[in-house]
């Protein structure tokens, strides 16, 4: 995983192998576009029209989403789509998305747990994305964003 920020959670049992994962910018902010780009391997074809992703957000113990999508529908609320054969069959995979990060997310830092199901209940991809939301704006040598900037040494853990 090229990215620090995005966390793979998934074991060999998961249909894709998820190989490399960019975020550019590297630290998300409020109200602006980052393209999220995946590369990784299929084990077996999926229809990623019936792939099914629940999203928990979290800031601290407190659940702020918990919510199931799928995955055209989440990607289509972050202002972006599949892109590509949308039934891929078995094999290398990528794709780069534009999403764009609601302005209307809360200012605090966040764990975000995404856990996506095939269309007959295999596991998927799991991804864990601890992340710090601010409105201020970030240089290219600044760390804003970053779960492991100075001042921000809260325990992040996924229990």
């Amino acid at each position: 995983m090229s990215n620090h920020l995005v966390e793979d959670a998934s074991d060999d049992s998961y249909v894709m192998d998820i190989l490399d994962i960019t975020l550019t910018p590297a630290w998300p902010r409020l109200g602006h576009q980052v393209r999220w780009e995946m590369h990784g391997h299929l084990k077996e074809a999926v229809d990623l029209t019936r792939v099914t992703c629940r999203v928990v957000m979290k800031i601290g113990p407190m659940k702020i989403l918990d919510k199931s999508y799928k995955l055209p529908e989440l990607l289509a609320s972050m202002g972006t789509s599949l892109s590509g054969d949308p039934r891929p069959p078995a094999g290398p995979w990528r794709q780069t998305w534009d999403l764009r990060i609601p302005a209307a997310v809360p200012v605090a830092r966040h764990r975000i747990h995404l856990r996506a199901r095939t269309e007959d209940g295999k596991d998927f991809l799991a991804l864990d994305i601890p992340v710090v939301f601010s409105h201020r704006w970030a240089t290219a040598g600044d760390d804003a964003g970053s779960p492991n900037r100075p001042g921000l040494d809260r325990d992040l853990s996924w229990s």
